[in-house]
Parts: structure tokens; sequence; C-alpha cells
């Protein structure tokens, strides 16, 4: 066995034994077991087993003395042991009696510290709940008195803060599962409100509109529109403070919405969304009805929605941060200016009354004032009045006519009070007019002081416009004298000229228009002077635009001569129609012959058409006289030359001489009436000579020198 246990060892080693290991422990080389050795190896291996041996047996014996007398001390230890076990036992049995009752006390004070335990941990986890149960709460009594957005914030730091304290409880799990739908819920209501603040400015927009402009009209001193006086306005309370507009409208449901949604992360949305809202608002105000033009109430309401509108939108750009900024606020006003100046242009082109114009013009003043003072651009609209005011001004135009009503003949005046109250009206200077005794007549029709009185009166209106458009003194002057102008060189001018070019208009009516411009023309200059005194513009500086009344009315005074020449020849030519001379009458017999009837006729005429000229211009009154002779010679040189005439017999010339020499006797005698009549000062010249007839055959020249 040993052998086979060696032989199984042995191949697993190495031929020599390592350093390692101990000399007992070496194995012999695989030579021995190939060699002839191996009994040898097996003999000294046994001898040295057998010294191992005897060393171990000494060892042994040395120390077995010691092992006996240990055995011995452990028997005398087991009686002591008996001894003390007794006495432990004994001891217990005493201990055992005497620690029942603190066992007892033990175990009761141990229950009474799981108790404290208990009670302790009972305490803490309270203390926890407790908080969330009061939050709870108070988010409970905050959704019933709708204080949302303290809500919002209570169930912000239940969530956050007071439910992780308290644990996982049901009805914290309850709780937690309700937070959204809270959320929901006073995001909803938050949104219902804005809802309805939408919809209450964009109804009381009207009534915001008017505070504003009503408080910017008490303390910024702007005028008054027309129709409604302050006192009126105002309820009669003199003095009373005038709540600012933002005292009328309730701006909490916006801040708490705004503040709700911000908390909620969708500030964005919000902007969005109230951007979107206030912009179809604005388009709404925006629209006009389609008979404001009819009233003024019309127009007011109009301006007080637009103003009502961007009064809460520059309320809302400073009271809250980044909800609306400055872009959008002039984005809408941009919108709002287009539209606003394209309906004024189209309702106000309706309009043909100049003082519902006016009224809304000062209307425009206000609203554009008003929106002034909250830092709104408005110079388009006073661009927009610089237009209307060439449309107010054809309006006005258009109503002026004073010749309808005029009769065309010299005013009389019987009293002082009469010829005061006239040159009160028209600047009449004529001092021997002045001296002469009542009753009198006054040498212009009621036509001169109408008009001059309108010619003011326009003036004043156009000087009622130009107020408040932040215009300079020579701009309203030069503004004033074009207007003037255009009312004289077109309105005027058109009145007059049809007032002479009329059909069955008489020669006395023309000649009281001759007077009557001439009149007109001499009060130009103090118009001028009416101009610059009102206008605090020098008439001769370098910009002032001349009025052209002095070329109208002259224009309208040749008009007026050269139909009083037209006419006269006219009429002259109806008398002449009448003319039915006998080209073949015999020679008449003794004694002289009379004029035609209708030349008789005709001189009468002449007489009492001249005695009409008497308040002509003296140059008038002779061109009339000349055109009236010089056309008599012409039409009888006609008759006589008459193409038709085929023979004129002796009888025949005698008749036509007797005509003649009639006109030569009476032509002196109209001179000398119409110079006594008019105080002519240049005599009329002589009336031209008609022309030569053709000498007729016989010899008979001397016969016709007459002629």
């Amino acid at each position: 066995m040993k052998q086979a246990f060696w032989k199984y060892l042995v191949p697993s080693y190495p031929l020599s034994s390592p350093p390692s290991l101990p000399p007992f422990l070496f194995f012999p080389p695989r030579s021995v077991y190939d060699g002839q050795e191996h009994g040898l190896f097996m003999e000294k291996l046994d001898v040295r087993i057998r010294n191992h041996d005897r060393e171990i047996e000494k060892m042994c014996n040395h120390h077995f003395q010691g092992f006996v007398d240990s055995i011995t001390e452990l028997l005398k230890v087991r009686g002591e042991a008996q001894k003390l076990k007794s006495q432990v036992t004994e001891t217990n049995g005493r201990l055992q009696d005497d620690g029942k009752e603190l066992m007892g006390s033990m175990e009761e004070l141990q229950k009474c510290r799981v108790q404290q335990r208990n009670i302790a941990s009972t305490i803490d986890k309270l203390s926890h709940c407790l908080p969330v149960l009061e939050m709870y709460s108070r988010l409970q009594e905050q959704m019933r008195a709708k204080r949302y957005y303290p809500a919002l914030r209570t169930l912000e730091l239940l969530e956050h803060t007071c439910l992780p304290r308290a644990g996982q409880y049901r009805f914290c799990s309850i709780m937690a599962e309700n937070i959204p739908m809270l959320r929901t819920q006073i995001r909803d209501t938050a949104m219902t409100q804005l809802r309805d603040f939408l919809e209450s400015i964009r109804k009381h927009s009207d009534k915001i509109g008017e505070t504003a402009i009503r408080q910017h009209r008490a303390y910024n001193g702007a005028i008054v529109c027309c129709h409604m006086p302050i006192e009126e306005e105002e309820g009669g309370g003199g003095g009373r403070c005038v709540p600012g507009a933002q005292d009328l409208v309730d701006f909490s449901p916006v801040y708490r919405c705004l503040h709700i949604y911000t908390v909620l992360g969708l500030r964005d949305v919000f902007e969005n969304y109230y951007r979107k809202q206030r912009r179809k608002q604005a388009r709404l105000v925006l629209q006009p009805h389609s008979n404001m033009h009819e009233t003024l109430e019309g127009y007011r309401r109009y301006f007080n929605q637009i103003v009502g509108f961007f009064v809460v939108e520059d309320h809302v750009l400073h009271t809250t941060q980044g909800l609306v900024n400055r872009a959008y606020v002039e984005e809408l006003w941009e919108l709002a200016l287009s539209k606003l100046i394209a309906a004024l242009r189209t309702h106000s082109s309706y309009c043909d009354n100049p003082d519902l114009v006016l009224d809304l013009k000062n209307l425009i003043v206000l609203f554009a004032d008003t929106l002034q003072g909250y830092g709104f651009p408005v110079s388009q609209l006073f661009d927009m009045l610089l237009e209307m005011r060439e449309q107010y001004g054809e309006i006005l135009l258009k109503r002026w006519n004073v010749l309808d009503q005029d009769n065309f003949s010299p005013i009389p005046v019987s009293t002082e009070e009469e010829y005061k109250h006239y040159t009160a009206q028209f600047p009449l200077q004529d001092p021997e007019l002045d001296k002469l005794p009542f009753p009198k007549k006054l040498p212009f029709s009621e036509f001169v002081p109408k008009v001059y009185c309108q010619l003011k009166e326009f003036i004043y209106a156009c000087l009622k416009y130009s107020e408040d458009l932040h215009l300079s003194s020579t701009e309203v002057d030069d503004m004033i004298r074009k207007s003037t102008n255009l009312l004289l060189t077109r309105t005027l001018s058109h009145c007059l000229q049809y007032a002479i070019k009329k059909k069955n208009v008489g020669l006395a009516e023309l000649v009281q228009v001759i007077i009557n411009t001439t009149h007109l023309e001499q009060s130009c200059h103090f118009l001028e002077e009416f101009i610059s005194n009102i206008t605090n513009v020098p008439p001769d500086s370098a910009n002032a635009t001349k009025l052209y009344g002095t070329s109208t009315f002259k224009d309208a005074r040749h008009a007026a001569e050269a139909e009083i020449y037209t006419n006269l020849n006219a009429k002259i030519d109806q008398f002449l129609q009448l003319a039915n001379y006998d080209w073949m009458a015999a020679a008449p017999g003794g004694g002289a012959l009379e004029a035609s009837d209708y030349l008789v006729d005709l001189i009468a005429f002449l007489k009492s058409t001249f005695s009409v000229f008497t308040n002509l211009p003296g140059k008038v009154a002779q061109t009339a006289c000349m055109s009236a002779c010089k056309h008599i010679s012409t039409s009888l040189t006609e008759l006589l030359l008459d193409p038709e005439v085929r023979q004129i017999s002796i009888g025949a010339l005698h008749q036509l001489n007797a005509d003649v020499q009639e006109c030569e006797g009476e032509c002196p005698r109209l001179v000398l009436h119409l110079a006594a009549r008019s105080a002519l000062t240049s005599p009329l010249p002589p009336p031209p000579a008609p022309p030569e007839p053709p000498k007729p055959a016989g010899g008979t020249e001397k016969r016709f020198s007459f002629l």
C-alpha cells in the first residue's frame, strides 16, 4: 500500500525537492524506482520512521505527568462546581421570585414606551397631514370665494410642499388626483371671466371714450362740441371731479387671468388669445354705421368707441408687464387710423350741411387731442382735416346765393336808424349822400350789403374752421384768402354772370348790377383789412395772398356793360323792325314831313332808358349813348342800302331824311338830359356820320347830300 501511495505521488512532483519544502517532505528521485536501490531506500525510510516514533514517545512521556496532574485538579474542581451549581440554583430561585414584580413593571414600561413611540409617530404624521388638510380647506374656501389666483398659489404649495411631506395616504392620493382638475377648473373659470370682461368693455367702450374725452376737455381746456354744453354734459355739477376712464372698468379679470396663466406656464397662450380677441374687437369698433353721416351723434358715438378701445389698451399697456407691448398698440393704431380716415372721407362726402361739417371738425379735433394725450400720433387726422377744409369750403360755396332775392332797385331809407343800419353792414363813404335829407335812396340795391355781410360771414366761417388745427397765423391767413378768392372768382362771379346773361333781364337791372359791382369793387380793400385784423397778418407781407375781388367785380361790370350795349341795340332793332318805308312813295306836297311813328317811339324809349343811367359812371353812360346812336345810324344806312331795295323814290328819300333830321334834333337833347342827370364832366363825342349812300343815276348828287 505504501508503495502504491508513493508511486502515485512521485510522478506529481519534480525530480528534486524544491527549496521551500522541508527535508522530511523530500521525495526521492524517479531514479530510485527505476534502478535497483528501491529496497535500500525503503529500509532507510523505515529507520527514519522508527527514530521519529522514539522521539514522539519521549516527548509524551515527558508531558504525561502534567496531564495526570491536570486530571487530578479537574476532579477536585468538579466537587466545587457542584456546590457552585447548587448555590447558583438557589440564588436563581430567589432571584426569580424577587424579579417577578420587576418583570411586570418592565413589561408595563415596555408597553408604555411602545405607546409613547406610537404617539410620537402619530403626532409626527399628523403634523405633516394637518397642513395638507388646512391647505386643502383653505383652497376650497378660496374656490368658493372665487379668489382663483390665491387658490392657484395654494394649490401649488399643496402639491409641491405639503403633500410630499405628508406621505402616502389615501386622502393624499385623492387630493393629488384632484389637483389637475382643480387647475383646469381655475383656468377655465379665469378664461370665462376674461371673456366676460372683453364683452363688457366692448359694450361700454362708448361710455369709456365719452368719459375720457370729457376728462380731457375738463382738465385741458379743449373745445366744446357744438350742441352739447359742458354744464349739460357733465350733469350741471360745476367743479365736479370727472372720474378717470379706468375708474369705470374693473381690470382685475385681466390681471387675474394673466397671473393664473403665468403660474400655469401658459402666458404665451393667454397673450395670443387676448391680442387676437382685441384685434377682432378693433375691427368691429372701426366699422361705422351706414347712417353715421346723418347726425353728429353718430360721429360722436363712433369716436367715443374708438377712444374707449385705445384708452383700455393704453391702461393695459402701462399696468401689465408684456401682455401688450408698444409695437402691438402702434400696429392697432395704424390700422385704426387707416380705417378711421377712410370712413370719415366716405361719410363726410355725403354731408351737405356746413354746420354739421364744422361740428364734425370740432369733434375730430377733440378726438385727436384726447388720444394725443395718451401718446398716440394724430398728425394724419389733422392732415385729413385740412382736406375736409376744401370740402367745407365747397359746401359753403354751394349754399351761397344772394341774387335770387334781390329786387335790383336802390335801397330807400326814411330815417337815420335805417341809414346807420345799412352803413353798418356796408362801408359806404359818400359825403354828398350824407348831406341829403331823408327820405333818400342809397345808390346800390339790397344785393350789396348782403354780399358784403355774407363775404364776412364766409371769412368768419373759414376762420372758425381753422381754429385748433395747429396752424400758424400766416397759414390761416393764406387759407382764408384762398377760400375767399375761390368764392369771388367762381361762385360770386358765376352768380353775377348768370344774373347778367339770364333771359328777360332788363336794362334797369343791368344798370343796377353795374352800380352794385362798382361799390363792391371799392369795398375790396376793406375786406383785405378785415382779414388782416382777424388773422394778425399785415396785408403787405411778402407771402400774403391778394384778394381777386377787384378783378371779379370789374369783369362782372364789364360783362354787364357789354350786355347793356347788346340789349340796347336789341331793343333798337325791335323798333327798327317796325320801320315800313314805302320806297316808291310819291313826292310829298307842301309842308314839312313828320318823323315815322317807330322812330318817335324809339326816341321816347331812349329817353326813358337814359334816365336810368343817372347813377352809372360817366364813361359807361357815354359809351351806351354813343353805341345807341351809332347803331341807329348804321341800321338806317343798312335800310337804305338793303340789296332787296331795287328802286327808291324821291318821296321815300324825303321820309328817310325827315327821320334822320329827327334823330339829329333829339340827339343833343338826349345828351344834355343824360349829362344833367348823371353830371357828366366830359362831353359826349359827336355821333359818327353815317356812310354815304351810292350816287343814283341822273345827276341827283346834291339832292342826297343831306344823308
